[in-house]
């Protein structure tokens, strides 16, 4: 049975529990007058591009093959954030291009959706970790303004974290994966959903069904936010 057909097979509806908005600055934002992040904050993408290709501002760099920026429409309804590059992403210098990445793109074609149309694919830190490790809270930090400004240069309408180091990073607390699932979060007033990285979904074959309700509960508050803006 192939994978889009299993996604589907479930399209079911889900009770989810909305909570309410909460805007706060990440911990990994540097301080209103640190230079450098004001600089970042200041970019277009064609300086953004080249300062994540030359960035040396945490050990990530030393190993790193290239950094990854990421990959889609850079006007985005969709968002989706994953943890950070692996082997393959660090070759080629696109996010999401190994096994976990041709899982990712049958999630989204099982919503109508495809990378690169009206989808911005990247990561909380933008060179691969060690063994893929989980990055360190000193990397995420050096890497969250680059993300914080891909964010406000797409301003998409709806963010999708994929595990929890990418929803960590975006909501400033510690999260688990599970409880945060079917709940509306906010991240500087955009509509952030938690789900499932698909590393992550690879290794547990058997919340591939839960995270296909999360999907459906993104695209139904993806399309409530459409029906309200009309």
């Amino acid at each position: 049975m192939g994978l889009a057909p299993l996604w589907r097979q479930r399209d079911k509806p889900v009770i989810a529990a909305q909570v309410p908005a909460e805007t706060a600055p990440s911990p990994a934002a540097a301080p209103a007058g640190d230079a450098r992040a004001l600089r970042i904050a200041a970019m277009g993408w064609d300086e953004l591009k080249t300062a994540v290709a030359e960035c040396r501002d945490c050990r990530l760099c030393e190993q790193r093959k290239q950094a990854v920026l990421g990959v889609g429409d850079i006007e985005a309804d969709w968002l989706f954030v994953g943890e950070g590059p692996g082997a393959e992403e660090d070759e080629k210098g696109e996010p999401f291009v190994g096994q976990a990445g041709r899982l990712l793109d049958a999630m989204l074609a099982a919503i109508d959706l495809q990378r690169g149309k009206k989808v911005y694919i990247g990561n909380a830190v933008k060179c691969r970790p060690p063994g893929n490790r989980t990055p360190e809270a000193e990397e995420t930090a050096a890497c969250f303004p680059y993300l914080q400004r891909q964010i406000e240069l797409i301003r998409p309408k709806l963010i999708v974290a994929l595990g929890k180091p990418a929803a960590e990073t975006l909501l400033d607390a510690e999260v688990k994966v599970g409880a945060s699932r079917g709940r509306l979060f906010d991240y500087r007033g955009i509509p952030l959903i938690v789900t499932y990285h698909p590393a992550y979904l690879l290794r547990n074959l058997t919340d591939k069904a839960k995270a296909w309700e999360d999907l459906c509960f993104a695209r139904r508050t993806l399309q409530g936010l459409n029906d309200v803006a009309r």
